[in-house]
């Protein structure tokens, strides 16, 4: 089983429909029992918080729901359980460094970078743009999918 972390700064924008929209890819390739799929923040400020309304109302959208989701904060021991801790930017890969350390391992990663991109997924909290975001973690998504199933081939 291949266990997916996605992770930004309160995990109720951008790692949150990272997970459903990966959820929703996997489920369609038949591939749903082989992975695991969840998403945290590097901070504490959402804790508990819903899915952030815009966010939810983008990836309804796309009729992917995202009920009963709450904002949880990572943890060390998420470095031990996941085969990949998926940052949406550079700060959040700072800031996952405190929970993981120097990542001896090799698991932690910027979503876009499987794009051939280093960019950010840029945060439709400041922006408002979440229909960019959607579309941009949609396509990180995409890529890290086909780069993980070559090992199911």
């Amino acid at each position: 089983m291949i266990k997916l972390l996605f992770i930004c700064h309160g995990n109720i924008c951008r790692s949150p429909m990272a997970e459903f929209i990966m959820k929703d890819i996997v489920k369609k390739e038949g591939m749903e029992k082989q992975f695991e799929i969840a998403s945290a923040a590097t901070s504490q400020e959402e804790i508990g918080n819903p899915v952030y309304p815009p966010a939810k109302k983008e990836l309804n959208k796309h009729h992917l729901s995202c009920e009963k989701k709450t904002a949880r904060q990572m943890t060390k021991k998420d470095y031990d359980y996941y085969d990949y801790l998926i940052a949406m930017d550079h700060y959040n890969l700072t800031n996952i460094k405190v929970f993981v350390g120097d990542d001896p391992l090799h698991k932690v990663s910027l979503l876009m970078s499987y794009t051939g991109h280093s960019k950010d997924v840029v945060d439709p909290w400041y922006t408002g743009n979440f229909e960019k975001a959607f579309d941009d973690i949609e396509k990180g998504c995409q890529d890290l999918f086909q780069q993980i199933k070559k090992a199911f081939d």
